[in-house]
């Protein structure tokens, strides 16, 4: 049986949910979600495209932003049953994920959880205090249980691990190799990833990264903070890779950036919820999927890779290396998307990927179809 569609009942691009059972349910959807994204990485790493260090990257922040939702799906438990449970607010038009300031308050409910805890029952206690209500009053204890998804909530935060708005770079050693212009060098991949407060969508960057400098940059209590806090400000969705690669490349003589890549989480589209126009909209009134099968999601991946190096004089005396990155050069795109590569797949249950293949519309007809069964099996298709 197809999902409700609440279209009708949205208005702007950002809509509170305000029933129990549809917050319950856009809940759902996205556990559903997150619990095949790892799956497509895997997928990825099957065919080529991301290599074990990359995957474990990756698949880290989508294990994150999985617990981020089981997260709010405690804090907004009872929404419209009480009047202190909230209400979920989301972009129905340009991601189909909470917005922004949802990861704020979180991050700031999580500055402050472990005083929640402290006043409230533990878990233990508010289970027991139901069943003797239950037994008692023959009625169900609502507000015990509204009680227990507070302290779930609280409890999470408490045990981190979440996709937050701002997560900080990490970086692992990929090994060594030679360089022409100065003997072996170390190799390291960094990753970081942001919520990105202009489209309300995660995003996960990649950067390898050769390192020329005395000190091992993980070890280098100079360079690693420096590197961290540049990264982080050039997370922006309105950056081209290209500018970021560049100027980076340019801040730090001694860190030559071979590859760039960024993964763009969603939008996610469902006829129940969100707000979509276009072909993807036929697709999915078409499916008539049933509850929990009615959704796609789209990844983007964006790769930006170094062609070649030439040397620039640094000082006086000094030459240092200057990466030139390969830009598309497919109808002069490269200038225009500041990338060497880009390429957008859509991840979708078996009945809206049947709609698809049947309506068959021109613009889909390029994009990697990643097509997952209710048993988890994840099948790709061109």
């Amino acid at each position: 049986m197809p999902e409700t569609d609440l279209s009708a009942n949205l208005s702007g691009d950002h809509f509170k949910l305000e029933d129990m059972a549809v917050t319950r349910r856009y809940f759902a959807k996205f556990d559903k979600i997150t619990g095949y994204l790892g799956k497509v990485a895997a997928q990825m790493e099957a065919e080529g495209r991301l290599v074990h260090e990359e995957v474990t990257a990756v698949a880290r922040y989508l294990v994150a932003l999985s617990i981020t939702f089981r997260t709010l799906a405690h804090k907004y438990h009872f929404s419209g049953r009480w009047a202190t449970a909230g209400k979920l607010t989301f972009d129905r038009v340009e991601s189909g994920f909470p917005i922004y300031q949802e990861l704020l308050e979180m991050a700031n409910d999580a500055l402050n959880a472990g005083r929640h805890l402290a006043a409230m029952p533990s878990e233990a206690q508010l289970k027991d205090d139901m069943v003797r209500g239950i037994l008692a009053d023959l009625a169900v204890p609502t507000k015990l249980q509204f009680a227990l998804s507070q302290r779930l909530y609280y409890q999470e935060l408490a045990r981190g691990g979440l996709f937050w708005a701002r997560n900080d770079p990490d970086i692992i050693w990929l090994g060594d190799t030679d360089n022409a212009n100065g003997g072996p060098r170390r190799r390291y991949l960094i990753s970081w990833a942001v919520y990105d407060s202009q489209v309300n969508l995660p995003t996960i960057y990649l950067m390898e990264v050769e390192d020329s400098g005395r000190t091992g940059l993980p070890k280098d209590e100079r360079r690693w903070p420096e590197v961290q806090q540049h990264l982080m400000a050039q997370a922006v969705n309105g950056l081209k890779l290209v500018t970021i690669g560049t100027g980076f490349d340019r801040d730090f003589d001694d860190l030559h950036p071979k590859r760039l890549r960024r993964f763009h989480i969603g939008p996610m589209y469902s006829h129940a919820f969100t707000q979509q126009s276009g072909p993807i909209r036929e697709v999915l009134e078409k499916a008539r999927a049933g509850m929990g099968e009615d959704w796609a999601l789209v990844w983007t991946e964006e790769e930006l890779v170094s062609e070649r190096v030439e040397q620039e004089k640094s000082g006086w005396f000094g030459m240092v290396d200057r990466e030139i990155f390969a830009l598309d050069p497919i109808a002069g795109q490269g200038a225009e998307t500041g990338a060497t590569r880009m390429e957008r797949a859509i991840i979708l249950p078996e009945r809206p990927y049947q709609a698809l293949a049947e309506l068959d519309p021109p613009g889909f007809r390029g994009l990697r179809k990643f097509v997952v069964s209710p048993t988890g099996q994840v099948l790709s298709y061109r």
